[in-house]
């Protein structure tokens, strides 16, 4: 027997996730706490959204996407992308296309674009590995973290 969906979240509350942004052309993006680096050979990258995600049915065929990495002054940013029935992409949200037409956000520590590797449906979400196909760093500093249920600079008090 496992644990009830609401059980689970609420014990993981305390367990801080990275937080980036999803884009794919359209344009199309979404914020993201389950990105994860999977190998380095070959460079693999990957992301989970939920069935029931608005965003997932305009990038299920996505031949390619992009992963921003945050950082601690791009709270706004992350909410903006988490929010519904906004222009995520309108202003003040600054971007500018990348490879393959991957929507880049401006002031990230880091951007990734990526071709779709493979999906996988696990339970109410999707599983979703991309090949690293370009890479770039932005300026160093520190990233987001979303821990208690709020988005946060890793480098905050918790």
């Amino acid at each position: 027997m496992t644990v009830d969906g609401h059980t689970l979240r609420r014990v993981l509350r305390s367990h801080a996730s990275g937080v980036a942004v999803l884009t794919a052309p359209g344009p199309v993006g979404v914020t993201v706490t389950s990105f994860t680096s999977l190998s380095a050979d070959p460079p693999l990258v990957s992301f989970a959204l939920a069935e029931t995600s608005s965003t997932w049915g305009r990038v299920a065929d996505a031949e390619w996407f992009g992963i921003q990495v945050l950082a601690a002054d791009q709270v706004e940013v992350a909410e903006r992308f988490a929010a519904k029935g906004v222009d995520r992409f309108g202003p003040p949200t600054r971007w500018r296309p990348g490879p393959h037409g991957v929507p880049l956000l401006d002031g990230c520590l880091a951007w990734l674009v990526c071709s779709r590797h493979g999906v996988f449906r696990l339970g109410d979400h999707h599983l979703v590995v991309g090949a690293v196909e370009h890479a770039e760093s932005g300026e160093p500093g520190d990233g987001l973290v979303h821990v208690h249920g709020t988005v946060r600079p890793s480098h905050a008090r918790i």
